[in-house]
């Protein structure tokens, strides 16, 4: 499986940008999806997650209300709309894939229960 994100850039603060990560190879339609993301001179972190069919999605709570999580399973391809974004929101952000979906946001953001990692995109958001 090959996940490829696309869609960071530069924004400025308010504003909105929507990443994807497309998948390849295999199928992963029952897979769920989460995105992680790494401040500069910081640890990665769990920004949100969802299930294989869309039904369930977890956030962390710095996001909560400004992300949005999606799935489009036709295509195969996992999208994070971010508003009302802030600088604190800069980093670079990667999506990844595991088999299953937990039930809490403390067990999604459990990166090495994720089977497959796609290569992370920037995103800077300017003040």
């Amino acid at each position: 499986v090959q996940l490829q994100a696309s869609g960071g850039g530069l924004v400025q603060a308010g504003g909105s940008l929507r990443l994807s990560c497309r998948a390849s190879g295999r199928t992963i339609s029952t897979y769920a999806m989460g995105w992680f993301r790494q401040p500069p001179g910081k640890e990665r972190e769990f920004v949100a997650a969802i299930n294989w069919s869309g039904g369930s999605t977890h956030y962390t709570d710095s996001v909560k209300d400004r992300f949005t999580i999606s799935w489009d399973n036709a295509k195969n391809t996992v999208y994070l709309q971010m508003n009302s974004l802030k600088p604190e929101d800069t980093a670079v952000y990667s999506c990844a894939a595991r088999p299953d979906f937990a039930t809490t946001v403390q067990a999604m953001g459990a990166f090495t229960d994720y089977d497959y990692w796609g290569q992370g995109t920037l995103v800077t958001v300017s003040s």
